[in-house]
């Protein structure tokens, strides 16, 4: 109850000190919330894009090719092994009689393909996996690739190299930006922080005359960062709902000229937690780091 008493003690003189000088506040939460709307505006517009990649986007795809000798039943036996697969999640038979007359049916390809002496297609399976990670693909094909009356197999890899690609890249974009961003709140605090404790000065040496130890004298600041930074993270959190609602029209009416259907929401309870925590924290630990260097000036 003690620790309890001093922490809200310590959180009210936070707040007053916040609130007495409410320009210099103001501003700092404005920095500190621009700073956390860049990243988490684009954590959240990446899950829009990697949403919407897996919407319009086929399934990465693999084909197995018969030998053209091979006979119709060859075909089935490998069709009927790959649906007993867990991995696989359907499989389409292509009929070299009906490709043969598909390429008859094109511009340019029929006089040709009638002068051959026999159909030079052969039967081929199109599997679709449950799996679609690129990792999956390759060791499917290396294994179909030593099936009997199997002539080749072709797969969708660089598609799902692509995309793997592009959603590591951007995710680790975000990840740089966030990092970027976090030290520059924690130099946001820090500085306020050493602001705080010089217009101070005189009341943290008298405290240390009464006998306060360097927890006492502490505990408000780092409070007062913490606070900042929730604050902070509040308004980078109303800075992307704000752009969220304002775009959602105009994004919506223009993925639905190209076919597609994208509507924007708003970050998730998760990702509103994580936002305003780490706000809190970072604020917590440049107070910190600015509390250790300030007091330990003050003991030379």
């Amino acid at each position: 109850m003690n620790w309890l008493r001093n922490q809200w003690q310590a959180c009210r003189l936070a707040l007053s000190r916040l609130a007495t000088a409410p320009v210099n506040t103001l501003l700092s939460v404005l920095g500190i919330g621009i700073a956390l709307a860049l990243p988490a505006g684009g954590h959240l517009l990446l899950d829009h894009v990697a949403a919407l990649g897996r919407g319009a986007a086929a399934a990465p795809q693999l084909t197995v090719f018969m030998s053209v000798e091979a006979e119709r039943k060859a075909a089935l036996d490998i069709e009927a092994r790959l649906l007993g697969r867990p991995d696989v999640a359907q499989t389409e038979l292509l009929e070299r009689e009906a490709t043969l007359k598909r390429m008859k049916a094109s511009d340019g390809l029929a006089d040709v393909i009638g002068a051959l002496p026999k159909n030079p297609f052969p039967d081929a399976i199109v599997v679709t996996l449950a799996d679609e990670s690129p990792a999956a693909l390759e060791s499917l094909a290396a294994e179909a690739r030593k099936w009997p009356r199997v002539e080749q197999v072709q797969i969708d890899a660089d598609w799902a190299h692509r995309l793997a690609a592009f959603v590591r890249l951007a995710r680790t974009g975000v990840l740089l930006l966030a990092t970027l961003l976090g030290l520059g709140l924690i130099t946001i605090t820090f500085n306020t922080i050493r602001l705080q404790v010089l217009t101070r000065q005189t009341e943290v040496e008298v405290s240390r005359l009464l006998g306060a130890t360097d927890a006492f004298i502490r505990r408000p600041f780092l409070w007062y960062g913490a606070l900042l930074g929730l604050l902070g993270g509040i308004v980078g959190w109303l800075i992307v709902a704000g752009a969220t609602l304002w775009l959602r029209l105009p994004v919506a009416e223009l993925a639905q000229l190209y076919g597609l259907e994208l509507l924007l929401t708003l970050p998730s309870a998760k990702s509103t937690g994580v936002l305003l925590g780490a706000a809190a924290g970072l604020g917590w630990l440049g107070a910190a780091l600015s509390m250790r260097q300030q007091l330990s000036a003050n003991t030379r």
